[in-house]
């Protein structure tokens, strides 16, 4: 089996495959106080209730926006399953050609979604990941990553808002059935969620449309991704599909990429 690991600021996403199958997934809160050992020990009792042995683990791929997190990481990975992973960042083998002034500044997970997405769907794509912060990458028909945008997740907003304005509660994040509200919580639901589909709709439209002053007359796929992906999606008019695996899957091609003589070995 191989196990794939996500490493964002709010959730770490796991995954076993077995070839191309995702066999067993997980998600757990990221904790930057947590040791090595102490991840290495959820991990195991995830695995136990699943049946999965850490023996059965050949070998193990990992992305993380999290840097403090990135070291503890490898040594759980070393001292539990006796194996080195493979960290996503400088010096991977992607397979794609990466379109931006300083590659290096760009978040493993944008580049496994955009990896993940052209594997899935091919290109031209916008992949939208919807996480702590919300992402737009850019996919060429080619594959090629052209860059993209970089706006506040839903959470961070919401949380910054209750923050920031003392009379405001913290509310749960459902949309209201009204645009036009009676009540101070769905006036919040109401101008956060709708707000921010409204964010997304007018960006990937933004998008679309400078592709199509620079040549592209294939139709551009919207791919979304991320825990609120599905509520966000039945009100946006411009999400085509959700992909809640889109990041497993980008690890998992990942990993095929890096390994000898494999066709994307060179690139």
């Amino acid at each position: 089996m191989l196990l794939v690991l996500d490493i964002g600021n709010t959730n770490i996403a796991m995954g076993t495959y077995e070839g191309k199958e995702l066999q067993k997934h997980w998600r757990i809160s990221t904790d930057r106080q947590k040791t090595g050992d102490e991840y290495g020990m959820l991990i195991n009792s995830l695995f136990h209730y699943q049946g999965i042995e850490m023996a059965d683990i050949h070998a193990i791929i990992i992305s993380s926006v999290v840097p403090p997190l990135v070291v503890p990481f490898i040594k759980m990975c070393e001292r539990y399953f006796h194996l080195r992973p493979l960290i996503v960042g400088p010096g991977i083998k992607t397979g794609i050609r990466l379109h931006y002034e300083n590659p290096r500044s760009i978040g493993a997970d944008r580049i496994v979604n955009v990896v993940g997405a052209y594997e899935q769907y091919g290109g031209p794509l916008i992949v939208i990941d919807i996480g702590t912060a919300t992402t737009f990458d850019v996919v060429a028909k080619n594959g090629d990553f052209l860059g993209g945008v970089i706006a506040p997740g839903i959470g961070t907003s919401s949380e910054a808002l209750f923050q920031r304005a003392a009379q405001l509660p913290r509310i749960e994040l459902v949309p209201p059935k009204n645009i036009i509200c009676r009540n101070t919580i769905q006036g919040m639901q109401a101008g956060i969620i709708f707000g921010y589909v409204g964010q997304i709709d007018e960006i990937a439209r933004r998008i679309k449309r400078e592709m199509r002053e620079n040549g592209v007359e294939e139709e551009v796929k919207v791919i979304a991704t991320g825990g609120l992906a599905r509520m966000i999606s039945k009100e946006s008019a411009t999400i085509d599909k959700i992909d809640h695996f889109l990041t497993l899957t980008g690890l998992r091609v990942l990993y095929e990429r890096n390994q000898k003589g494999h066709p994307h070995e060179d690139r």
